[in-house]
């Protein structure tokens, strides 16, 4: 586990742009869930300031609750200070909930994340941008959160607001990466290949002899019937697969016995 940097700074990986600092935490799960939060977001850089527990990083409840993020805890730091945590960031957002007579403006992620993302300072590049966690048992000081540039406010019901720690760094880190540019969403199933207007006549035409067949349809008076079928599968799309799943239906009822006597009432136009 890397020891506490006293008196030194926390310095990012290479190229992140976003810090993830958490203040006097008291649940290792909590800073396992939060490592998991910021993985699964693209960020990397976790700064712990005053952990409760000095190994907090290595504890089995921590990498536990961390599921795959172990390479987060493992670059993880530790600092005495807060002010140690924020070097080389250009831009702080607490999280309080907590009013107070002054400080920095509050704002609502989303909205404050969006204007951030589009103005980077001029000739710097994008801002380092910090994100302050306070302890779960106390939240936030005033002297930290008076450190901020803004105050973030994540829009909960006007009841009850309260967030676990992991749960926050989740909505803040899902939020900022989508002012970011976002992800792309990685297709989990393959493209449709619907059937062509050819496939679906062979269908109806099948289906229609079956329900003669089957009785529901009199050949004699199919009123709209047939019509009506292609228009449902028109708007259904049906896919070439679905089109041999109806055709097996149409030939199973070929097999039954056929219907005596006259086509009943109901193979009109209903």
């Amino acid at each position: 586990m890397p020891p506490a940097d006293s008196g030194t700074t926390a310095r990012p990986p290479t190229s992140d742009p976003t810090r993830f600092v958490l203040i006097e935490t008291s649940h290792p799960g909590n800073v396992g869930a939060a490592a998991r939060a910021m993985k699964v977001m693209g960020f990397r850089d976790l700064v712990l300031v005053r952990p409760r527990f000095a190994d907090v990083l290595s504890q089995e409840e921590t990498v536990a609750m961390a599921s795959g993020a172990a390479d987060i805890l493992a670059r993880a730091r530790i600092v005495d200070r807060v002010e140690d945590a924020l070097d080389g960031c250009t831009f702080v957002c607490a999280t309080a909930m907590t009013p107070r007579d002054f400080g920095p403006p509050t704002r609502e992620p989303r909205a404050l994340f969006g204007e951030l993302a589009a103005t980077p300072p001029s000739g710097e590049g994008a801002h380092q941008v910090a994100f302050l966690f306070g302890s779960e048992r106390y939240g936030m000081s005033n002297e930290d959160v008076y450190r901020a540039h803004a105050v973030l406010s994540i829009p909960t019901h006007p009841t009850y607001g309260s967030l676990n720690l992991a749960q926050a760094v989740q909505l803040i880190s899902y939020d900022w990466r989508q002012a970011l540019g976002g992800f792309a969403v990685a297709p989990r199933t393959a493209d449709p290949h619907l059937a062509d207007a050819q496939a679906v006549q062979g269908l109806l035409t099948h289906l229609e002899s079956s329900l003669v067949h089957l009785g529901y349809l009199d050949p004699a008076s199919p009123k709209k019937l047939m019509p009506r079928l292609n228009q449902l599968f028109n708007r259904a799309g049906l896919t070439k697969e679905e089109i041999h799943i109806l055709r097996g239906i149409a030939r199973a009822i070929e097999k039954t016995q056929p219907a005596a006597g006259t086509p009943p009432a109901l193979g009109g136009d209903e």
